[in-house]
């Protein structure tokens, strides 16, 4: 089976992260895509844990990907400050990678969950099942976009029988969740 132009350049910046120490998970659509239907995405959407002194670091890594690449060194940092997004663009194959920076002490903890998954022969870690369908609902409760029940409709639907309940159900309770599950039919 030939490898998508996404799967290229996820295993690429995975290689990156893991070689520069850099903990991350891959989420968002992409992740849909392992624990459920999968789905179109227009871009990759990666977590990560990243401090100021890797910062130069991992912006000449990307060069390896692509010397045409882009990534601002000014909003990396900018993002670790304000525990915002940054982007990565490969000029080659048009897509875009979105950064969010994480701490430590953010709930749930997606970093203690992660999951290692292989794509094109390299470990790639991606959020769990679970916390992917805590953060589709909180991303819904923003939006009000269908498109996030729909994720979690499909993770459900296909890693139902493996997920974790008592701990969904616990973090939903937490994260003031319970209202959208009752009101989308959302059942585990």
């Amino acid at each position: 089976m030939e490898i998508s132009s996404q799967e290229k350049i996820l295993v690429k910046i995975a290689k990156i992260l893991d070689s520069l120490g850099i903990k991350y998970f891959v989420t968002g659509g992409f992740a849909v895509s392992i624990w459920g239907r999968p789905r179109a995405t227009f871009d990759i959407d990666i977590v990560i844990k990243i401090i100021e002194p890797q910062v130069s670091k991992l912006a000449r890594a990307w060069r390896s990907i692509s010397k045409a690449g882009y990534a601002d060194e000014n909003m990396i940092r900018d993002a670790i400050r304000n525990k915002g997004e940054f982007n990565f663009i490969d000029p080659d194959s048009c897509l875009k990678v979105d950064f969010w920076v994480k701490k430590e002490s953010d709930n749930p903890p997606e970093f203690k969950n992660r999951k290692l998954e292989k794509i094109s022969g390299q470990n790639v870690y991606f959020i769990s099942p679970e916390d992917l369908i805590l953060s589709k609902l909180q991303w819904y409760r923003l939006s009000c976009s269908d498109r996030h029940i729909e994720d979690v409709k499909s993770v459900i639907s296909i890693s139902g029988k493996r997920l974790d309940k008592k701990y969904l159900n616990r973090w939903i309770g937490k994260l003031g969740l319970g209202k959208i599950i009752k009101e989308k039919k959302i059942e585990f």
